[in-house]
């Protein structure tokens, strides 16, 4: 079993009505709630970032536009990929990023 991270891209705007947002969440938790033990961590949403260049250079926005994480458990990258398509942030235009994480320790 490997550790995949799954990135988040876009998805627009929080929710602004309370409502709203609720249904969001409960998107979010249903969906990590059908993947069960092969969710290593939950994650988070990101907020501000900066973006740092070879030079030193540092700008503010990192130039990803990544806006959250999460850790899956799976065996293979197809089959993480399969678990990802489930995300709620798609449905709201946003977008997944799939990656194998290693162990170099």
């Amino acid at each position: 079993m490997a550790t995949y991270l799954v990135v988040y891209k876009g998805g627009g705007p929080m929710p602004e009505t309370a409502e709203a947002q609720e249904a969001s969440m409960n998107a979010w938790m249903s969906w990590f709630g059908g993947l069960g033990a092969a969710v290593i961590d939950s994650g988070n949403p990101f907020s501000v970032s900066a973006g740092i260049a070879a030079n030193g250079s540092v700008t503010q926005g990192a130039s990803s536009g990544l806006t959250g994480y999460s850790l899956l458990a799976a065996d293979s990258l197809a089959a993480a990929t399969e678990m990802a398509k489930g995300c709620p942030i798609l449905s709201a235009d946003g977008s997944v990023d799939v990656y194998e994480a290693f162990s170099v320790m």
